[in-house]
C-alpha cells in the first residue's frame, strides 16, 4: 500500500470511527472495491492510534479531570467526587472488550479478508441504532450512569472486535437503550475508545514495527495523521449534530451500503 492510499485510508478511518457507521468496515470495502492491496489489521490499527490522537484532544480537560479525580479517589478510597465516579466506571466498561480482543483477536482477524461478511456484519450497526433510537427515552446523564450500566455498555463494546459492527454504534446504542440522552451516551462512548485503542492500537503497531522497513514506516504514520486530522472534526461535528438530532441517518446508511454490497449492487 503507497503513502496515498493511507493517507486516503487515514481520512477514512477519521470520518468513520467515531461517526457510528463502522469504520472496520469502510477500512475493509473500500480498498476492496477500489482493487487496492487488503490494508491488514496492523494499519488499521495504527490507523485507530491516528484517532486516538484526535480524541484526547479534543477531550483533553475532561481526560484530565478524571485522571486526577481517580488518582486522588485511590489515595482517599472514596468515590465522592463524581468525577472520580466516572473514571472507575470507565475502566470497568473497558474490561470486556479488553479481555475480549485479546481472546478473540486470532479468532476474528480472518474476518478483514471477507468482504461480504463485513457488509453483512453491517447489518447489525443499523439494527443496533435503529433498536435504540425507537426504545431509548433518552433522558439520562453521565452523573446517573450506574455500574451495572457501565457494565452493559462495556460489553457492547466487545461486539466491535467483529469487522462491520461499530464500536461508537454498540456503545451509544447501549447507552441510548438504558435512557441517556444521546449527546452524554456519544460522551461516554468517546471517552471510553481511549483505553481500549490505547492498549490494542499499541500492540498491534509495536507487531507493525518490528517487521517493517522504514518506507512502511512513513506510510503507517501519513495514514495515522490524516486520521487524527479528520476524526477530531469528526468528534466535533457528532457531539453537534447529537445535541439536537437522532441516529436514524446513521442506520439508514449502514443498512444501505450493506444491502447494496451484498446484493451486487457494490462490487
Amino acid at each position: 500500500m503507497n503513502t496515498l492510499q493511507a493517507i486516503v485510508l487515514g481520512f477514512l478511518q477519521g470520518a468513520t470511527e467515531f461517526l457510528p457507521i463502522s469504520s472496520s468496515a469502510h477500512l475493509v470495502l473500500v480498498p476492496y472495491l477500489l482493487g487496492w492491496p487488503d490494508p491488514g489489521l496492523s494499519l488499521d490499527t495504527a490507523l485507530h492510534l491516528g484517532t486516538l490522537l484526535a480524541v484526547l484532544i479534543y477531550f483533553r480537560q475532561d481526560v484530565w479531570r478524571l485522571i486526577v479525580a481517580g488518582w486522588t479517589s485511590l489515595r482517599q478510597r472514596s468515590l465522592a467526587d463524581p468525577q472520580a465516579r466516572l473514571a472507575w466506571l470507565l475502566i470497568l466498561a473497558t474490561i470486556p472488550a479488553a479481555l475480549g480482543g485479546f481472546l478473540l483477536e486470532n479468532s476474528f482477524e480472518s474476518l478483514f479478508g471477507m468482504p461480504r461478511w463485513v457488509a453483512a456484519f453491517l447489518l447489525v450497526t443499523a439494527g443496533l441504532l435503529a433498536l435504540a433510537e425507537s426504545l431509548g427515552h433518552k433522558q439520562g446523564t453521565l452523573s446517573s450512569l450506574t455500574w451495572r450500566d457501565a457494565l452493559l455498555i462495556g460489553l457492547a463494546q466487545l461486539l466491535a472486535v467483529t469487522p462491520g459492527i461499530s464500536r461508537s454504534g454498540a456503545t451509544i446504542a447501549a447507552a441510548l437503550l438504558l435512557d441517556y440522552r444521546r449527546d452524554e451516551a456519544a460522551r461516554f462512548s468517546f471517552l471510553l475508545a481511549i483505553p481500549i485503542i490505547l492498549g490494542s492500537g499499541s500492540y498491534q503497531l509495536l507487531k507493525l514495527a518490528l517487521g517493517m522497513e522504514s518506507g512502511s514506516l512513513g506510510v503507517t504514520l501519513a495514514g495515522m495523521l490524516a486520521a487524527a486530522l479528520v476524526g477530531y472534526g469528526a468528534i466535533a461535528g457528532l457531539m453537534r449534530y447529537l445535541r439536537q438530532r437522532t441516529l436514524w441517518p446513521f442506520a439508514l446508511y449502514c443498512l444501505l451500503v450493506s444491502l447494496a454490497f451484498l446484493s451486487g449492487v457494490l462490487g
